[in-house]
Parts: structure tokens; sequence; C-alpha cells
């Protein structure tokens, strides 16, 4: 398994958030796709979409099930990853990089703080 980069916020719900300018980009864990297994199937959220932090937003399925994943931030959906519509199994193989899965435009910039650390979050799942 990868570890988890210093520079991203963590969600209990097993996303991770990186941050540029009042632009985050999420995705899912490296924990969290291991526990899953190789993906076969996501289905991304619209562009446009308008989320509240925890809203359901997107499913992950793999050979053993399907999860959902959850925004940890509120905003508006202004990107998604197209790239995992034909492949999938890019979040396995770059949880981090090439497997983001959706970019939100912050409306409240101040919820990453909310989120855990990469400490944090290792100490609790990982470990």
């Amino acid at each position: 398994m990868q570890e988890n980069p210093e520079h991203l916020y963590y969600s209990e719900s097993h996303e991770w958030v990186s941050v540029n300018g009042d632009v985050a980009t999420i995705g899912i864990t490296d924990h969290a796709q291991a526990q899953l297994g190789e993906l076969v199937f996501v289905e991304l959220p619209e562009v446009g979409d308008v989320l509240d932090a925890g809203d359901e937003i997107a499913v992950v399925e793999s050979v053993k099930t399907a999860s959902d994943v959850y925004t940890p931030v509120s905003g508006e959906v202004v990107e998604i990853n197209d790239a995992l519509l034909e492949e999938p199994q890019l979040v396995n193989d770059q949880p981090y990089a090439e497997g983001w899965l959706f970019k939100i435009k912050l409306e409240k910039p101040a919820q990453v703080e909310e989120l855990m650390s990469a400490a944090e979050y290792t100490e609790q799942y990982c470990e």
C-alpha cells in the first residue's frame, strides 16, 4: 500500500482532499481502494452538481462490492475524471494521482480544517 500523502486531508469515509486555491480535488484513499479490490466501474457526479459536505456523490464498484463515495466538502462540481469511465482501475493503480474522482469549487474552504491529517488517518485506519 502507498503511504498517505502529507499534503492531503482525509475523511472518516476514506476520501482524500487536495486543495488548490478555491478548488478541491477528491478521490478515495489507497486504504479504501485496497479494501474494495479491483475496481470495474465508477459512477461520477455531473459537472454543475451542488453538494453539501457528507452528500453521497459517486459510486465505486469492484469485483467484490459497490461502495458509495461522499463529498467531504461543500461546493459545486467543476470537473470529473472522465478517464475513470474507461479505466476505473486507475483508482487502484494511482489513487492519489491519475485516480482522482472529481473537483469541487469550495463553498466553505474552512471545512477542510475539520478533516484528518495524514498522520491522524494513518493512525486510525492503516496501522
